[in-house]
């Protein structure tokens, strides 16, 4: 799946071979979108050597692209891999929709509206919404656990 270089630039002193600073896709608001924005985010995180980002990467992007696609919007939306620091990226999905996602509390017995729980809970909270004139962008930020001492 070919992939947008977004910037060439990467931070200094990440110790490893450089990284371009972001990366993105463009997929159609079709029911395959999530599992090739799954696949594409895999490859760039294992590129990057963030692999112990991966398994909660794909549940989030899954949850935005999804959310995305629920939109009815007929233009492509862009995902987006970006590089905060040597340990944090932010996943976003930009889409024309200006309709704000919103989260809510689902009850035992409801089989939908939890997907940006699961976002909230697996990004401790470090997600959000920008509206934009054509629609808006929902990212997701991720952290490396820090190694705790022994």
């Amino acid at each position: 799946m070919p992939h947008a270089l977004l910037e060439t630039h990467a931070p200094p002193d990440t110790g490893s071979p450089p990284v371009p600073a972001a990366v993105g896709v463009l997929l159609p608001y079709a029911p395959e979108s999530p599992g090739r924005a799954r696949q594409f985010v895999t490859r760039v995180l294992t590129e990057w050597g963030l692999g112990p980002l991966v398994d909660a990467a794909k549940v989030i992007t899954s949850e935005l692209v999804t959310n995305a696609a629920r939109t009815g919007c007929r233009r492509q939306m862009m995902v987006t891999v970006r590089l905060i620091s040597r340990t944090t990226v932010r996943i976003s999905v930009y889409d024309g929709s200006r309709a704000l996602p919103v989260l809510i509390e689902a009850s035992r017995d409801e089989e939908c509206h939890r997907g940006l729980a699961l976002v909230h809970h697996l990004t401790h909270g470090c997600w959000g919404v920008t509206p934009l004139p054509l629609g808006k962008v929902v990212h997701a930020d991720l952290t490396v656990a820090k190694p705790t001492a022994r």
